[in-house]
């Protein structure tokens, strides 16, 4: 892969977020930097970025990709509210019944949790009727 410094800001953005931002938050955060960048630059240097394993996609409940620079494995908290998408420290380990995983008549090479509730944010603010 070739040097490119609007995908070396792409990386840089998402590195020194934790908010596991879309694409287009991505592109608004490097526009700042590189004014003419194109939103298709950003979608495809983040598709070859998650090819490469150099990033990962995280897929939320309302249709937008999240973007995330911490590629070891673990666990994302979905809100199904506002879709605010949080890392989760958790033992995958313990997560993962292996039993029930010799049943996939093939070899597993990557395992995502994902956990889907409401934040305590959209959780303080339903009324009782909701």
């Amino acid at each position: 892969m070739n040097y490119s410094r609007q995908r070396e800001a792409i990386i840089s953005c998402l590195a020194n977020r934790k908010d596991h931002p879309t694409a287009d938050m991505v592109f608004e955060s490097v526009r700042q930097e590189f004014p003419k960048i194109s939103l298709g630059t950003v979608y495809r240097n983040l598709t070859l970025l998650c090819e490469t394993g150099d990033i990962m996609k995280v897929a939320t409940v309302k249709g937008f990709d999240r973007f995330d620079y911490t590629t070891k494995p673990h666990c994302h908290f979905i809100c199904s509210e506002c879709s605010q998408v949080t890392d989760v420290e958790a033992d995958m380990e313990s997560l993962i019944n292996k039993k029930e995983l010799k049943n996939i008549p093939g070899i597993i090479d990557r395992t995502d949790i994902l956990v889907y509730g409401l934040c305590h944010e959209c959780s303080d603010n339903r009324t009782p009727n909701d």
